[in-house]
């Protein structure tokens, strides 16, 4: 039962690794895809560690890590979405 939950996890952060490559053109729509790879993997460490009766403190470690990540990335999209008014990468020219 838990190398199909694997299985199916797995398949999962690859549909979210799917979504990150094809969608590149919004911000947002990309951010939403790391997250949701970001979910995947801690589901899957979560399944790992149950199965080898380890502790969970790495666990509350990565979802701090995860929330600060998080965080930044919303802060870097809205100073971007104040200083262009969107979040579509195609109108932004970073080289001037």
């Amino acid at each position: 039962m838990m190398k199909v939950l694997s299985v199916v996890i797995v398949i999962m952060y690859m549909s979210g690794m799917w979504v990150f490559c094809s969608k590149r053109k919004h911000l947002l729509i990309v951010l939403l895809s790391l997250e949701y790879m970001v979910l995947m993997t801690y589901l899957l460490l979560v399944n790992m560690l149950s199965i080898m009766d380890y502790n969970m403190y790495l666990l509350i470690m990565y979802l701090v890590f995860v929330v600060c990540e998080g965080a930044l990335s919303l802060g870097i999209m809205v100073a971007m979405i104040r200083s262009y008014g969107n979040d579509y990468f195609g109108l932004y020219c970073l080289l001037e």
